[in-house]
């Protein structure tokens, strides 16, 4: 291992995304690099932690815990976090640029949802830890005495989290900011695809003086890198990951080893309905950004769309006058409404899936290849967005989950048809239905399998509530109080008075 002054020199021309480990930026010798999605430029290179540094990293997570972090007040520990979200919102067009580096998406969305979500995630978990009570109770004891009991909330310990590449900044502090709200210490892998945020966060951190070892960068891979490492050492008590679910099976066959506590939130094939007594116009812009926004690499966006079949056509008609209507470019591309998937091997992914709609027979309502782009995004990772009607439920596309801009639209008639197609599927992590029936609104909400169901709605959340996924889609709640149940250890301590 060499410290970050002690680079080769002919690395020293290139940015450099460091580990940070013990309140140190550290390099290593194996690194890989970071290229922008966009243009497929080279940003700079990432270095690789291998075992030693996951190592170093767990012991200065445990030190952390019974040094001056363990030690701190709740109310001290809360004031930290707010100057956290300060200081990222100071140095917000810092963490702006790196995130549009890193993904490509357009300039609106990241400054709009992005940075604003990922600094309010560390003040609104530090005000729900310091107001959240324990239970407590008085009871006689067979002596005819009394006994006391009452709960404490101690932290988990140090906490692997493992971070997804297509919301960086806001799915790693909705982890990381509940984790240090509740004591812990933390060792974020970010995706290898989007390392800048995670980085820049440790200088945060320096800043305003969250202790060593608290908050941690591990970069690398999955299988055979930091990814495995983390989630293999016995010294992590609990890992949080977002991401596929063949990979949230890896972590928890891992995790059984010591019986480790897991909180995952993985795939989706989520379910848009829509029926006839719906706001056409709110449903249709609902579902445009529900099926392309960021690219369609939302975890909660739609991919299957069911249409109530009196308007079934009209609404196919409008939803490709609006995905025709997207203007495809970079973070700054004047009216840009879709940016790049986030690499090249995603791009190829999406393609694949692409010509499987071809092949099982599918009416392409538009889009299915890539777009010409010219100048500096000519080499960028760019598809068509995409629409589907025709195929059976067996297909494909229908079934798989995809990630990309892209959605089938089929017809029913009843709303326990809407019902039976929207469940029909190994996952169960969100969906969102469009009618003007109260009634029917609540009853779908209660039949359809998911952890979050939204209403004439997309992508609305109250920070407050529990968020997870049901069947394949994941495991535990995170979001306000239910954060809790993860990030802490809940101790009953009984008192014979």
């Amino acid at each position: 291992m060499t410290r970050g002054h002690s680079l080769p020199e002919h690395t020293m021309t290139m940015k450099q995304f460091l580990n940070y480990i013990n309140g140190e930026f550290v390099a290593t010798a194996k690194t890989f690099e970071n290229r922008n999605p966009a243009t497929n430029d080279v940003i700079g290179l990432v270095h690789e932690a291998g075992r030693a540094e996951v190592d170093q990293a767990v012991a200065a997570g445990r030190a952390a815990l019974k040094g001056e972090w363990g030690k701190m007040s709740v109310v001290r520990r809360a004031e930290l976090l707010h100057a956290v979200a300060d200081e990222i919102n100071r140095r917000f067009d810092d963490f702006l640029e790196a995130e549009l580096a890193d993904t490509g998406k357009p300039r609106s969305l990241a400054s709009h949802i992005d940075i604003p979500r990922g600094a309010a995630n560390f003040k609104i978990f530090a005000d729900i830890v310091k107001n959240v009570p324990t239970e407590s109770f008085q009871m006689s004891t067979p002596d005819g005495g009394t006994a006391i009991s009452y709960g404490v909330r101690t932290p988990l310990g140090v906490v692997g989290v493992i971070c997804p590449w297509n919301l960086p900044l806001l799915l790693m502090t909705w982890k990381v900011g509940p984790a240090l709200a509740c004591g812990n210490t933390v060792i974020v892998k970010p995706s290898e695809e989007t390392p800048a945020t995670a980085t820049l966060l440790g200088e945060v951190m320096d800043k305003v003086g969250i202790p060593k070892g608290v908050y941690q960068v591990l970069h690398g891979f999955g299988p055979g890198s930091a990814g495995e490492f983390i989630t293999q050492h016995p010294g992590i008590n609990g890992i949080t990951f977002t991401g596929e679910t063949r990979t949230g099976e890896a972590i928890m066959a891992a995790a059984a080893k010591g019986v480790r506590p897991v909180s995952f939130e993985l795939g989706g094939k989520n379910a848009g309905i829509v029926f006839a007594d719906a706001d056409f116009d709110k449903a249709i812009a609902g579902i445009t950004r529900s099926a392309f926004e960021n690219c369609g690499q939302v975890c909660l966006g739609t991919e299957r769309v069911y249409v109530q079949r009196p308007i079934f056509d009209q609404f196919v008609a409008a939803l490709k006058e609006k995905a025709e209507g997207l203007k495809i470019g970079g973070p700054d591309t004047p009216g840009v409404g879709l940016g790049p998937l986030i690499s090249a091997e995603h791009k190829a992914k999406v393609l694949g899936y692409y010509a499987k709609a071809r092949a099982e027979g599918a009416t392409i309502v538009t889009g299915g290849g890539v777009p010409t782009m010219e100048g500096e995004y000519a080499n960028g990772h760019f598809v068509q967005p995409t629409i589907w009607t025709g195929l059976p439920e067996s297909a494909s596309v229908i079934r798989e989950e995809i990630f990309g801009p892209c959605c089938h639209i089929a017809p029913f008639d009843t709303e326990e048809e809407a019902i039976a197609l929207a469940n029909a599927t190994d996952y169960g992590l969100a969906t969102t239905v469009w009618t003007q029936d109260l009634g029917k609104a609540h009853r779908v909400a209660a039949a359809i399998e998911v952890g979050l169901c939204w209403i004439n709605s997309w992508f609305l959340r109250d920070l407050r509530t529990a968020f997870g996924g049901a069947k394949a889609s994941g495991i535990g709640r995170e979001g306000g109080v239910h954060s809790l149940e993860f990030y802490t250890e809940l101790r009953n301590v009984m008192v014979k008075l």
